[in-house]
């Protein structure tokens, strides 16, 4: 094979590639529709400006809370200094549960549990990227798919005595009595909160190096053992 041949072979299954990746983000189109949620707080698009939310675009790539003109909350300044980044993966774990990637956003939104929903509108929102047709094949803003967790981990019924046992090692942090003085409190955390939260830890979706290591030392059950032991501490 020449060359020439080979080129153009390598950039066709480039392409290729390019393509399939742009359809596993989703439907523009079907996502503007879906973006009239997050109207109220966000625009998005020529003239956009900062309203209840700071406005979204160029938001693929960009480090959480650095939009500078934005005032934001002291949990999403902390993600931001921890090394988050908005990539199509960080985005929409956190279009799927805002508080489960950053516990004390002040968005108030329950979040699109619908993954198409999710993939439409990163789909629209990548096109108010600086460079939109590349977000597909390469980071900081590639898709991927393995951070969605089995229902069957959120359905594992944690046994707080153990949970009890295994907080030792939280509480020389975290406090207790559930203050958070510079670090986030962990207790009467809803469970599936807690769960989804600690596995985004293991996945490295939220970025802070200490906790990836203290979860990924945990199995499925030590983690859902926590959960219940801090969702009733007093």
């Amino acid at each position: 094979m020449t060359l020439r041949r080979l080129s153009l072979l390598t950039a066709a299954v480039g392409l290729l590639a390019g393509s399939l990746a742009a359809q596993e983000l989703g439907d523009a189109e079907a996502g503007e529709k879906v973006f009239s949620k997050c109207k109220g707080c966000h625009q998005i698009g020529a003239g956009a400006k900062d309203r209840i939310g700071p406005h979204l675009n160029g938001i693929f790539g960009r480090r959480a809370s650095a939009h500078g003109s934005f005032d934001y909350s002291e949990a999403m300044e902390r993600a931001g200094a921890d090394g988050m980044v908005w990539t199509a993966r960080t985005l929409d774990a956190y279009l799927e549960n805002p508080r489960a990637l950053v516990s004390k956003t002040r968005m108030s939104f329950r979040g699109l549990k619908d993954p198409t929903d999710r993939a439409n509108v990163l789909a629209y929102m990548r096109d108010f990227s600086d460079n939109p047709r590349d977000v597909p094949e390469a980071e900081p803003t590639a898709r991927a798919t393995d951070h969605d967790l089995d229902p069957k981990i959120l359905a594992i019924q944690g046994d707080p005595e153990y949970g009890e046992y295994l907080s030792n090692e939280c509480l020389t942090c975290h406090r207790a009595d559930g203050s958070a003085e510079g670090i986030p409190s962990i207790t009467r955390w809803p469970t599936d909160d807690f769960v989804v939260a600690m596995h985004a830890y293991k996945n490295k979706l939220r970025p802070h190096p200490v906790m990836q290591m203290m979860a990924g030392r945990l199995n499925d059950e030590e983690i859902a053992a926590l959960a219940a032991y801090f969702k009733d501490l007093d």
